[in-house]
């Protein structure tokens, strides 16, 4: 009997210890920096990809979370907080217009744009989520350059 109570009760402190101990989701801030923009029109759009079938996205319809930040003294910078642990992309527009598009000639922009881990792009360079990616396990700050064609 003395036995069978012993088993009882590791069995219900194990249990109750499951179920009430709290499953804490590991999240994380990223906070992007852009600087040597043209002129202080405008704002900038800072857009957020976790996904390699949404990048890139000349629209701005497939993005995971999208920030808009000011311009001082030709500079932008902004946090996205509570991110989960994972691999991110990031694409961002000099919205000179402030219309959320960007703005194009015959076929290249007219406004700045810059992606994750690149510093040019052009016909043969085009923009991937596998080469803009990279992975956020804790708090993170990137530096993003523009790109005006």
């Amino acid at each position: 009997m003395k036995g069978a109570i012993i088993i009882l009760q590791s069995f219900l402190t194990i249990v109750l210890h499951s179920s009430f101990s709290i499953q804490k989701q590991e999240t994380c801030s990223l906070t992007i920096d852009v600087s040597d923009l043209r002129n202080s029109k405008g704002t900038v759009q800072f857009t957020l990809y976790n996904r390699a079938d949404s990048f890139p996205d000349e629209h701005y319809k497939k993005y995971f979370k999208k920030l808009n930040g000011k311009i001082e003294n030709g500079a932008s910078s902004i946090t996205f907080e509570n991110l989960p642990e994972g691999t991110y992309a990031v694409n961002i527009l000099h919205d000179e217009d402030n219309d959320g598009k960007i703005k194009k000639g015959l076929i290249l922009p007219k406004e700045g744009i810059g992606f994750s881990n690149y510093k040019s792009i052009g016909f043969s360079h085009k923009p991937s989520f596998t080469k803009a990616s990279f992975i956020v396990m804790n708090d993170k700050r990137i530096k993003v350059t523009m790109i005006y064609l």
